[in-house]
């Protein structure tokens, strides 16, 4: 048996439909107040027995915050692919996200380590990786430095990893992947989908920094091989390419058949935007769309090394283009009226 967290998301509802399309029995779990309407998309969209293969998931409703409950969702379990996590760069959301990110992982070690799991992979993040400015590549190696640029989400990762570490110090085999920027059908309310919605309603303008991409259909590819082969106790970054936001978005709107972005936004408007767009939350009662960790996101020039996880593992990632071409067609064809401005 197979226990899967964050089922619901984008990584972890591929992950569902890669397991369940190779015939293993899946314990996913979600909350009560989680929609599964996308999965069930996913799976309809990628599989044409996906009613078939669907009966190979078992859903638990629970939380992470809950050790008991977890005891209970861990029996008979081989292997846990923890994906669950909230992804939030609002200062306002610190405590949750620590909560959910960093205790809830340690709430999976504990009983990963009591239920005597086979092996844990841990779905990490990019921002939970150091930055040196002496190398061209960020890669496995850079350490993390205390900063202020850190974002409370990036921090939650990173103590979410020491909490992976302390558990094989205990006797649990475990592998951490690092994924950039994720590229996949999901939401696209959501997460990195989310931003053929921005191009579609619209977007006028571009930040000048560069960041890594990859295909999620690459990230659970990895994820199962890794669980499945000897390799323990080893980080990975899943990176396909490095693309400055730029031509990732001009990209997209290609793909979407939308204007380009026209204006690069300077590190002055972009302050001015991340203010305006706080007073704007405030008035409105609603989350700002753009907060000052995303604004240094998007005007930092990051590059990331897939050296590591090519050499383990031989595998070649799928082209960035092709990846942007897919998810802007399955758009097109479902969800561009759900996001209409």
């Amino acid at each position: 048996m197979i226990f899967v967290t964050g089922g619901t998301g984008l990584v972890g509802s591929h992950l569902l439909l890669e397991l369940a399309r190779g015939g293993k029995k899946v314990r996913a779990l979600k909350r009560a107040s989680s929609d599964v309407g996308y999965v069930d998309a996913v799976f309809r969209h990628y599989a044409e027995n996906a009613t078939e293969i669907a009966n190979n998931i078992e859903w638990v409703e629970g939380d992470i915050l809950d050790p008991s409950f977890l005891l209970t969702a861990l029996e008979g379990v081989k292997y846990v692919y923890h994906c669950a996590a909230v992804v939030s760069f609002q200062p306002s959301d610190r405590e949750k996200i620590h909560r959910i990110n960093t205790d809830g992982t340690a709430n999976i070690v504990n009983a990963s380590l009591q239920c005597k799991v086979k092996k844990l992979c841990y779905v990490s993040s990019i921002a939970a990786l150091g930055r040196n400015e002496h190398k061209e590549f960020v890669d496995e190696t850079v350490g993390w430095k205390v900063s202020k640029d850190n974002s409370c989400y990036g921090i939650s990762k990173f103590n979410a990893e020491r909490e992976v570490w302390r558990g094989t110090a205990e006797g649990l085999d475990a592998v951490i992947v690092n994924p950039s920027i994720v590229i996949g059908f999901a939401n696209p309310s959501k997460g990195s989908t989310k931003m053929f919605s921005t191009v579609w309603n619209g977007l006028n303008f571009y930040t000048p920094g560069m960041n890594g991409f990859v295909d999620v259909k690459d990230v659970v590819k990895v994820m199962v091989m890794l669980q499945e082969s000897d390799i323990r106790n080893e980080r990975f970054i899943l990176n396909a390419t490095n693309v400055t936001f730029k031509a990732f978005f001009n990209k997209i709107a290609d793909s979407l058949g939308k204007p380009r972005p026209r204006w690069k936004s300077t590190a002055l408007l972009a302050e001015m935007a991340w203010r305006l767009d706080w007073l704007r939350s405030k008035i409105l009662n609603r989350e700002p769309l753009i907060t000052r960790q995303t604004v240094k996101a998007g005007m930092g020039n990051f590059k990331y090394s897939n050296a590591k996880i090519r050499k383990y593992t031989g595998v070649e990632f799928r082209d960035i283009d092709v990846s942007i071409k897919e998810v802007s067609d399955i758009f097109k064809k479902y969800y561009k009226d759900e996001v209409q401005s």
